[in-house]
């Protein structure tokens, strides 16, 4: 397994740099297997969606629809890939920012009754509630 910065998959999804693009194109379409995967910390995806949507505008179809192919790549490997797929879905449904619907599914799975926030918006989602 190799490990993915963060940089890698903002190339590899935004095509923003010609010659560092075609390389992560390479790498992850190539050179990357079922066998010899590419694995995306839970830090590199936060950091690659938040750089996607707060430096290259994408809208949050866009944004879920690259996590969706990261979550279907077969020669990718995803730290806390059910809580990723949550995100996913709350995206999808329009209840929250992806960041915090993370947040809230790792918080849930590690047993945490709730999770406490400031953020107004971040209420949509299940298990919040406001300080």
């Amino acid at each position: 397994m190799i490990g993915l910065d963060s940089n890698i998959l903002v190339r590899y999804f935004s095509q923003d740099d010609p010659d560092q693009s075609r390389k992560a194109v390479v790498l992850i379409d190539q050179h990357l297997t079922p066998r010899r995967p590419g694995f995306i910390s839970i830090v590199a995806l936060a950091e690659t969606m938040w750089v996607l949507k707060s430096v290259h505008r994408l809208t949050t179809e866009e944004m879920a629809s690259v996590l969706e192919r990261m979550l279907v790549a077969d020669n990718l490997v995803l730290e806390h890939e059910a809580e990723v797929a949550t995100a996913l879905t709350a995206l999808w449904d329009g209840h929250g920012d992806f960041g915090d619907a993370l947040i809230g599914a790792i918080n849930a799975r590690s047993g945490c009754s709730r999770t406490l926030t400031f953020d107004r918006k971040a209420l949509r989602l299940p298990g919040f509630e406001l300080l």
